[in-house]
């Protein structure tokens, strides 16, 4: 009878690589919110791969980028945090794109840590040609300095093409080791940083260019109804912070109607997350400069360590 194997996996790559859409994907299950805005995600996000025979603990990372704020240095502080004692690392690259300084930077940093097997994951794929594909692959080969990947994989999340592929190679860079979290699991967030992701997905879509950087949500009260149904119901509020007044006009809409239309869309992510019924009660508030100031980065979540 084979050992059961099991292990953690850091997913890395500059902002808007796709790491997120992959890890839903290989999930299988919405745990990490998407969109098109770059550095969407803030946290380092435990998603739980479950096979027979192995468990995968994937660690969805903030995308490295030149930060321009305390924030900025935070998320990148994530990162680095969590390539640090993984069995596997995954650099997501678009096929897309062509590498940059960032995927060298990044490239450099994961040279740093030899225990861990490398994975380089050619994400996008259904984005591109086979023959643009192939000169892509090249280039992927001459970002490793200092180390070799152990694989190289062009995958599509979006249209599910090579996941399964990608999951058994998951699955033989895992060292023998004991089931982290039960089969049904799918990941470890709390409930509520579930909800603020949700809300702020949500918040995100359609925004402008300067808005997204400045959301940020947090849960000012949860509390379930004590009332008699199939399904539980929960009342829940928030609070959508922004940094300037011209922000909260933008999420506010006219007459209400864009933070309306937010609350309905985030509503219905939120229950299917919960499998229950819902009230949701959205409140706009200016922190100002919240990704610069220390104390605010705190109370929002944002430690040094």
């Amino acid at each position: 009878m084979s050992e059961f194997r099991s292990g953690f996996v850091a997913i890395v790559g500059r902002p808007n690589a796709g790491k997120s859409t992959l890890i839903n994907a290989l999930v299988g299950s919405k745990i990490a919110i998407t969109s098109h805005h770059p550095n969407t995600t803030r946290h380092a996000i435990r998603g739980i791969l479950n096979r027979p025979g192995f468990q995968a603990v994937l660690v969805d990372t903030p995308g490295v980028h030149k930060p321009k704020t305390l924030l900025g240095h935070r998320l990148n502080a994530v990162v680095g945090q969590s390539m640090d004692s993984v069995d596997a690392i995954i650099m997501c690259l678009p096929a897309d794109e062509d590498s940059g300084a960032g995927d060298v930077y990044i490239a450099q940093e994961i040279a740093k840590h030899p225990r861990a097997k490398k994975i380089a994951v050619i994400t996008k794929t259904d984005l591109l040609s086979k023959k643009s594909l192939a000169n892509r692959l090249l280039g992927i080969t001459s970002l490793a300095k200092g180390f070799t990947w152990d694989e190289i994989i062009p995958v599509s999340a979006a249209i599910h093409d090579q996941i399964e592929l990608l999951t058994e190679l998951i699955a033989q860079t895992l060292p023998e080791g004991p089931e982290y979290y039960p089969q049904d699991m799918k990941s470890d967030q709390e409930i509520s940083q579930i909800i603020c992701e949700l809300i702020r997905e949500a918040a995100l879509r359609d925004a402008l260019q300067e808005l997204p950087h400045s959301i940020m949500v947090t849960i000012d009260e949860m509390a379930e109804r004590e009332e008699r149904g199939s399904r539980p119901f929960y009342d829940i509020h928030a609070t959508i912070h922004v940094e300037r007044d011209s922000q909260r006009g933008i999420l506010l809409g006219h007459q209400g109607e864009r933070l309306k239309d937010i609350g309905i869309r985030a509503r219905a992510d939120i229950e299917r997350a919960l499998g229950a019924k819902i009230f949701l009660g959205l409140h706009i508030k200016v922190s100002k400069e919240w990704q610069r100031d220390p104390k605010l980065l705190e109370r929002l979540g944002f430690s040094e360590k």
